[in-house]
């Protein structure tokens, strides 16, 4: 039986105490794979995301354990293990994309490594000097992405990481996420059935709040996917 690198059990989550977005949800990720995570909108993707990156503090759940430790996530030996891309994210404005890696990294405690390759596979050599304030939402996703490969946390975290991107980057996304595995772990979220079939190992239906569904490797198919999301056609 492997053992999981991340496991949450029972997790619920809110913005107002009534009104759940999580409720008792409960899953594990596995080392040196990639996992996505589909559902509709109001599924609760993103504040899954939230709550693992620190980012929600109103929650409970009966444990998270990273590695077989208990954590939570606002710990420094959790947070120094993951890097989260958001579909939207209005920090450092005022830094360019290489005083935000040179922040990252020092954060981090990491030399920054060569990422010329990154910057011409996601198409952004004429806007890394430029301040993040002023760039396209795509390219402002891209200064995001590039950090998070250079990277390589064990745990990458990707809320909708397609949203905005021009095709060829999409594709070189793709290509990252699907090589990702090499260097650790990666869950990300997508209302993009593509983006999940092209990459993922496993792959969770989230619904109200909960995994409905899990599909593995050869059960992985959009058709079947789509059935298990049978409520997209009612809106």
């Amino acid at each position: 039986m492997k053992c999981p690198l991340l496991e949450i059990r029972n997790l619920s989550a809110w913005y107002q105490k009534d009104r759940k977005v999580l409720s008792e949800l409960s899953l594990k990720l596995y080392e040196n794979e990639v996992t996505g995570l589909i559902g509709l909108n109001g599924a609760g993707k993103t504040t899954f995301l939230k709550v693992l990156s620190g980012l929600l503090p109103s929650y409970r759940c009966e444990g998270i354990w990273f590695h077989n430790t208990p954590v939570k996530p606002r710990e420094s030996s959790f947070k120094t293990c993951r890097y989260t891309v958001f579909a939207e994210d209005n920090a450092f404005q005022y830094f360019t994309f290489w005083e935000y890696l040179s922040y990252v990294f020092g954060a981090y405690g990491r030399e920054i490594p060569d990422v010329t390759d990154l910057i011409h596979g996601f198409h952004f050599e004429n806007h890394a000097e430029t301040l993040i304030k002023d760039l396209s939402t795509g390219s402002r996703k891209k200064v995001f992405l590039i950090t998070a490969f250079a990277l390589k946390p064990r745990l990458l975290l990707l809320d909708e990481p397609v949203g905005a991107l021009d095709f060829q980057s999409t594709e070189y996304l793709y290509q990252q996420i699907a090589g990702y595995k090499k260097y650790g772990t990666v869950l990300f979220s997508s209302h993009i059935l593509e983006s999940i079939t092209m990459t993922s190992d496993r792959v969770f239906v989230l619904e109200e709040g909960r995994i409905r569904q899990t599909f593995e490797k050869e059960q992985i198919d959009a058709a079947k996917i789509r059935e298990a999301l049978r409520y997209e056609n009612d809106i």
